[in-house]
């Protein structure tokens, strides 16, 4: 969610690229939570950052704790900046469909605020 929503408010200005600690589906809750907001995450397939081809990035972002170590030794041969966002897991909440949506949600619009702080992107979209 992080990548597509930082994509949306910059554009092709930054590059952005996305990847987890786990090759998996698309998640139908993250696709229908950024569908709300008119981000199309339906063709995202979720990569590792074992996976990424190019790793010349200036800063690396990380949600969790075990992407943040995964990173952390990644770039300890390169001059990359990794910072760690706390941030809540979705997949884990239970209850019923909207139930569940709701802990997507959440997550989205923190990542959203998070985002917008230290990405201030003249122009971006509002939503």
């Amino acid at each position: 969610m992080a990548a597509a929503i930082l994509r949306h408010l910059a554009g092709n200005r930054l590059y952005v690229e996305s990847a987890g600690v786990r090759v998996g589906e698309p998640d139908p809750f993250a696709v229908a939570a950024m569908e709300e907001l008119g981000i199309d995450l339906s063709r995202h397939r979720p990569t590792s950052l074992a996976d990424l081809h190019d790793t010349s990035f200036d800063l690396i972002v990380t949600l969790s704790p075990e992407a943040h170590h995964q990173a952390l030794a990644l770039t300890g041969r390169f001059a990359v900046d990794v910072e760690y966002w706390p941030t809540p897991d979705p997949t884990v909440a239970s209850g019923n469909r909207e139930q569940i949506l709701s802990a997507y949600r959440a997550v989205r619009d923190g990542l959203f605020l998070r985002i917008k702080q230290r990405f201030p992107i003249a122009g971006a979209p509002t939503v």
